[in-house]
């Protein structure tokens, strides 16, 4: 069965809903999801978070600040919906008009996946503000308005909309099974992509599926992708592929590429259930020595070391910390 409805209704629904490309697309279904304080809880670090509560004292947090009478996005959709459900790619890009890159309608069409992306996201855009809520309510109303299949919910982009695809996918992972990477990356456990809580870091480093896909002569972006590709070693994320782009430089997946992505994401992510453990094993381990560390600093009365080392076990190990490093930062003073 499909999320939110029965198969029969849904099949009403692909009834009436266009296929093709349709343009200046509006939604309604502001999800709980994209509300502000779920965005902080999953993709802001514990510390963060809390610093964001005490700024934000004494007044109302709005939850749905995006109107979204006023947003608009662009949807593909394949004319032939596969017996299980289309795919869906929700694609973040650093453009700020809504578009479908050149010859990915044919991939598109060949996989069976709807292709949705927003206007005025682009690089220059809020990432927490408007990049991010407006790829999950594309998410969410997309899943709302099609017959799509929850294990084939992807979420791409490229240059630096990829980069806001990585966090989607680090804060998500029950919503999206995988991310097309597309010449943008950033390790993970680091500013630009904290840990998020420890049971959606179980669900990303065991069941999402990563594709790298950038262009041989990028680069700018190629350094990126190792450091990132390094760092999923290091947080024991089990499944991640490269597809190099031969004779490109920093560009949007051509349809070659982005054919390598897809079926990369269609695969099942499969694990060493040893190597897994002994690799989360040796994670604990560090996080109970940095927490043991900072509390050793504060027992003999170093307060601001206290402070400093829990800020940078904040920035490293994220949502994994919490709730042990937020009880720490009453105690310094954070």
């Amino acid at each position: 069965m499909f999320w939110g409805s029965s198969p029969l209704a849904f099949a009403a629904i692909a009834l009436l809903a266009p296929t093709g490309l349709q343009q200046g697309v509006s939604f309604t279904n502001y999800p709980s999801l994209a509300h502000s304080s779920e965005l902080v809880r999953r993709l802001a670090s514990p510390l963060a978070g809390a610093a964001m509560e005490r700024l934000l004292a004494g007044r109302r947090l709005n939850e749905t600040p995006l109107d979204l009478s006023r947003e608009r996005y662009i949807v593909y959709v394949p004319a032939h919906e596969p017996p299980a459900g289309y795919g869906l790619l929700v694609f973040v890009p650093p453009w700020d008009e809504a578009h479908l890159p050149l010859g990915w309608a044919s991939v598109l069409d060949r996989f069976g996946v709807v292709y949705v992306s927003a206007a005025g996201s682009g690089n220059s855009a809020s990432t927490v503000g408007r990049r991010e809520p407006l790829a999950l309510i594309a998410e969410a109303n997309a899943a709302q308005r099609y017959p799509i299949d929850p294990e084939r919910i992807f979420v791409g982009g490229f240059s630096g909309g990829s980069r806001v695809a990585l966090r989607l996918a680090l804060g998500y992972p029950d919503v999206f099974r995988g991310v097309m990477l597309n010449a943008g990356s950033d390790p993970i456990g680091d500013p630009a992509a904290p840990l998020p809580p420890r049971d959606l870091f179980e669900l990303f480093r065991t069941r999402t599926r990563l594709v790298y896909v950038t262009g041989d002569r990028d680069d700018a972006a190629r350094p990126n992708d190792v450091d990132s590709q390094g760092s999923m070693k290091r947080w024991c994320v089990a499944h991640y592929t490269v597809e190099p782009m031969a004779e490109v430089g920093h560009k949007a997946a051509d349809p070659a590429g982005l054919a390598a992505a897809l079926a990369d994401l269609e695969k099942p992510v499969t694990t060493d259930a040893a190597k897994q453990a002994a690799c989360q094993a040796r994670v604990d381990r560090a996080l109970g020595a940095a927490l043991a560390e900072v509390k050793k600093l504060i027992a003999s009365g170093k307060r601001d070391e206290a402070r400093k080392r829990l800020i940078a076990l904040d920035t490293r190990f994220g949502g994994l910390a919490a709730p042990a490093s937020l009880a720490l930062a009453d105690k310094v003073g954070l």
